[in-house]
């Protein structure tokens, strides 16, 4: 068994997939306070996750996540998935990070014009609030979408024998031609600590007062 994902891209994902199920449960049944929080937390998650992006593993490279069309299209066409995201899988990554940005840097930026607006609201035109309303509200509908296709695609490589739920738990994965240089998860936990404490210093003090009692 060959280990191709660290310990921080393992609790990456878990946490992420977590974090946008608070984010759902607490906007649908208006748990303001708990949202804002997990929403600042998730974006010192993906702060921290570029940062690893840059420093971490050879499989937690976000330059591993860059191919070509016509590779995509090989990779979908292969039951072998790859070490780390095969090409195709890349693309549904960088998807993810562009619409989980989106969604997060635009909460920032939003307002329901009553009680309740995001913590850049007063620094930008009333104009770009509106925007950033509408689009925070319609951008989670197309990422609970592209979470649907991301089940859909584990179910298929399931069905031919690849585990990748399994390979995210353990980290290791069976048969791997190449061995990819790994780096300890720490660091990236500790990045995504220093990112949470500036983030929360910053703008969680008043919802956290309010959870905390």
């Amino acid at each position: 068994m060959t280990k191709v994902w660290d310990g921080f891209i393992r609790g990456f994902h878990w946490l992420l997939v977590l974090g946008i199920a608070v984010l759902y449960v607490t906007g649908e049944e208006g748990y303001l306070e708990a949202h804002f929080i997990t929403g600042y937390l998730l974006l010192a998650l993906m702060l921290a996750r570029v940062v690893w992006g840059v420093i971490g593993s050879d499989t937690a490279k976000l330059s591993a996540l860059f191919h070509s069309p016509k590779s995509a299209l090989k990779a979908m066409r292969s039951d072998d998935a790859g070490v780390g995201h095969n090409p195709a899988g890349s693309y549904m990554v960088l998807l993810f990070f562009i619409l989980i940005f989106i969604q997060l840097i635009s909460g920032l930026m939003s307002t329901d014009d009553i009680l309740v607006e995001g913590p850049l609201v007063a620094y930008v035109p009333s104009s770009w609030s509106e925007i950033a309303s509408d689009l925070h509200h319609d951008n989670f509908d197309i990422l609970l979408m592209a979470i649907a296709l991301h089940i859909l695609a584990i179910i298929i490589y399931r069905i031919k024998g690849k585990n990748l739920v399994k390979t995210l738990l353990t980290g290791k994965e069976q048969g791997v031609a190449a061995v990819p240089k790994m780096r300890s998860g720490k660091l990236g936990y500790i990045i995504f600590m220093l990112f949470s404490i500036a983030i929360l210093g910053i703008w969680g003090g008043q919802p956290l007062q309010v959870l905390l009692g």
